[in-house]
C-alpha cells in the first residue's frame, strides 16, 4: 500500500482535482456526495472537476452544488460527443485524479484518470480480494475489506480519499446535501398548489420500480399497502418514475382506481425537481433506487425496501432515513402489513 504524506506538496497545494465516476448508477454517484464534500473541505480553493455519465450528470450539474466546479458528461453516443468530452478533459492540468471504486472496478475510469495527466492518482488496489487490474495506473492505492465491517457506501467512498487526508466529522456528514436552487424550490411549490391543493392532506410518495428486477417489491404488495394507508390517512398518492417504470405504475394506478383511490405519476421533470417535490412529502417509500438516494440527500422522509441488497450498505442517509430489510434474499418476503406497521411507527416519530 502507498498513501500520500500530508507534507506532499503535490497533494497539499492541489489546484485542479479530477474525480472519475462515469458509471450509469445514480445511487452510486449520490453515495459519493460525502466524499465530494470531504475533498472540498481539504481543498477549499481547488477547481474540482467531476466526470459523470448522462444518467447522473444532471443531478450534480448545478450552480447550487458547493462541492463541484465543473461536471463533464461522459457521453459515448457519437464521435462529436466524445470529442467534446476529451476537449473538456484536456482543458486543465490536474494535480490529483481520483477513481472512487467502491462497488465495481472500471478499467475505463482508470484509463481516463491516467490519460488526464493527473500527477497523483488515487484509488483501490483491490476490493474484498478482487484485484484491480488497472492498479498499476494508480500512484496512491490500498487494499480494502469493507464487507466484514458492514460499511455504508458513503464510508467506502470516504475511505478512498482518506488516503490523501480528506475526511468529515460525524456532524459534517449530517450536513451533506443536494442543495436546491430557488427555481427548483419554486417548481415544487407550483406542483403542490396544482396537484395537492388540500394542505390538510398528507402527501405519500412511492417508487415501485427499480432497474434490477430482484430489487422490486411486488406490484400487488404496493397496492395492498397503499389501500391500507389510504384508509387510515387519506393521503394524496404520487409515484416517481424511471424510464422502465411505466408499466408498473400503470398497473398500480389502475388497481387503486378500482378501489376509488386516485393517484398521480411524476412526469417530465428532472431528478432535482422530483427531489424538491419529495422533500416536502410526508412519506417516500422506495425500492433500492437512485431516486431514493436523491430524496435522502434533500432530507426527505424516506424509507427504503431491501431484499438482496443490504440496507446497512445502501440505505437512505439522513436523520429521517430508515429502511426495511427482508429476512431472506427475496424482497417479496417483506409483508405489506409489516411495512404498514413500520410506517405507522415511523410517522409517529416525525
Amino acid at each position: 500500500m502507498r498513501t500520500m504524506k500530508n507534507s506532499d506538496t503535490q497533494t497539499e497545494k492541489a489546484k485542479n482535482i479530477l474525480i472519475v465516476r462515469q458509471h450509469h448508477q445514480l445511487g452510486d454517484m449520490l453515495c459519493a456526495l460525502p466524499m465530494f464534500a470531504a475533498i472540498r473541505k481539504k481543498f477549499p480553493n481547488a477547481y474540482i472537476t467531476l466526470i459523470a455519465s448522462p444518467v447522473s450528470y444532471e443531478v450534480l450539474k448545478s450552480k447550487a452544488n458547493p462541492y463541484i466546479n465543473h461536471v463533464i458528461n461522459y457521453n459515448k453516443q457519437s464521435v462529436h460527443s466524445l470529442l467534446d468530452f476529451f476537449n473538456q478533459l484536456f482543458s486543465r492540468k490536474y494535480d490529483v485524479g481520483i477513481v472512487p471504486s467502491t462497488a465495481s472496478i472500471s478499467r475505463t475510469s482508470h484509463y481516463i484518470n491516467f490519460i488526464s495527466g493527473a500527477r497523483v492518482r488515487v484509488g483501490a488496489e483491490s476490493i474484498e480480494n478482487k484485484i484491480n487490474k488497472s492498479a498499476n495506473l494508480l500512484t496512491v492505492k490500498k487494499k480494502f475489506f469493507w464487507d466484514e465491517q458492514k460499511l455504508h457506501q458513503t464510508e467506502r467512498n470516504l475511505d478512498i480519499v482518506r488516503l490523501i487526508g480528506c475526511d468529515l466529522s460525524s456532524e459534517e456528514k449530517k450536513n451533506v446535501r443536494i442543495f436546491l436552487d430557488r427555481k427548483e424550490e419554486a417548481y415544487a411549490e407550483r406542483y403542490y398548489e396544482n396537484i395537492f391543493p388540500d394542505k390538510s392532506k398528507p402527501v405519500f410518495a412511492f417508487h415501485a420500480g427499480a432497474a434490477k428486477v430482484q430489487n422490486r417489491w411486488g406490484k400487488d404488495n404496493f397496492v395492498k399497502l397503499i389501500l391500507m394507508l389510504h384508509k387510515k390517512y387519506n393521503p394524496y398518492i404520487v409515484f416517481t418514475s424511471g424510464p422502465m417504470d411505466g408499466e408498473i405504475n400503470n398497473y398500480i394506478k389502475h388497481k387503486l382506481k378500482d378501489h376509488s383511490v386516485e393517484s398521480e405519476v411524476m412526469h417530465k421533470m428532472t431528478i432535482r425537481e422530483a427531489a424538491s417535490i419529495l422533500s416536502r412529502a410526508a412519506l417516500y417509500l422506495s425500492n433500492d433506487t437512485g431516486p431514493m438516494h436523491a430524496a435522502a440527500y434533500v432530507n426527505a422522509r424516506v424509507i427504503g425496501l431491501f431484499g438482496p441488497t443490504k440496507g446497512y450498505e445502501w440505505g437512505p442517509i439522513n436523520p429521517r432515513g430508515a429502511y426495511i430489510q427482508s429476512d431472506t434474499e427475496s424482497i417479496d418476503d417483506i409483508q405489506a402489513v409489516d411495512v404498514y406497521n413500520f410506517i405507522n411507527n415511523y410517522l409517529k416519530k416525525q
